[in-house]
């Protein structure tokens, strides 16, 4: 019988054979899966010491399997870190990244701080946007606006675990029906699908995995950003502030959009890899 440790560096090594990055990070964490102990802990590596039952042998084996098909490590965890917050993702949902964080920065560095505010996040999906921005300024609501069903039931189960108080809203932030919905807000953040006809036929096979419908923007990519400007820019306070997440390049594009719609201080922000990765302005 193996040990544990003898197990993940079995992991480790089918991963790399596989062309899997940061093998050693994916095999901790399926290992840990199969052991329901988490793999940052001193307790995990305490038991990697111990021999592994059948069912662990087994457990890892099958989850090894599934990330060398090119299942997204988050899918197979079931949960994933934002901003310091748990995040529960799966098959239907846009998976949290790093590169999102920028926007919740941003967004936290230039809201008002002299009254509790009312903040939109459209195109919600897993809601780690609205969670992290209401658990870290003074909101008086938070709403997270989602069309997919498979995503909505995500995004209550993050609201539940963080025990947040955004409110889930199920509906197409493309339908002026749901946009009627709404009284005005001081802040409307959007991390909406911004990947070309292009970037689509050229995916990576872990994205592969997540849902069409959170990663198409359009032949350019820039759909939802033209129709969100145009309808939201009237559920917004006069000084309040609408912010993006942008993909790469698309900062000029939709910094021209915002001015022409009548934004100030329209303002493009990088994230840490030095790539123009948020837009913001703010209504006269």
């Amino acid at each position: 019988m193996s040990s544990c440790a003898q197990l993940m560096q079995a992991c480790v090594k089918q991963l790399e054979a596989a062309g899997i990055e940061d093998a050693l990070l994916n095999a901790r964490e399926l290992v840990g899966k199969a052991m329901q102990t988490d793999c940052r802990s001193i307790e995990f590596d305490m038991k990697l010491k111990q021999q592994a039952d059948s069912s662990v042998q087994t457990q890892v084996e099958n989850l090894c399997k599934r990330r060398i098909q090119g299942e997204p490590l988050q899918y197979i965890i079931g949960e994933w870190e934002f901003y310091g917050l748990p995040f529960k993702v799966g098959k239907g949902v846009l998976i949290p990244r790093q590169d999102t964080e920028t926007v919740v920065e941003t967004v936290l560095r230039k809201a008002p701080v002299d009254k509790p505010l009312t903040i939109i996040d459209l195109c919600a999906g897993s809601g780690c946007i609205a969670v992290a921005l209401e658990k870290h300024l003074e909101c008086e609501k938070v709403y997270a606006v989602e069309k997919s069903m498979q995503a909505m039931d995500y995004l209550r189960q993050n609201i539940s675990l963080n025990n947040s108080r955004v409110i889930a809203v199920q509906g197409d932030v493309t339908d002026e029906q749901t946009l009627n919905r709404f009284d005005t807000a001081d802040i409307i953040v959007s991390n909406p699908p911004y990947l070309t006809k292009e970037d689509m036929q050229a995916l990576q096979k872990e994205v592969s995995f997540e849902p069409e419908s959170a990663l198409f923007g359009g032949d350019d990519g820039l759909d939802f950003y033209t129709t969100i400007i145009r309808l939201w820019k009237t559920r917004l306070r006069q000084g309040g502030m609408m912010a993006f997440e942008i993909g790469i390049d698309m900062q000029d594009e939709v910094m021209t959009m915002l001015v022409r719609h009548g934004f100030e201080n329209v303002r493009a922000v990088k994230d840490a890899c030095g790539i123009f990765r948020c837009v913001t302005g703010f209504k006269k």
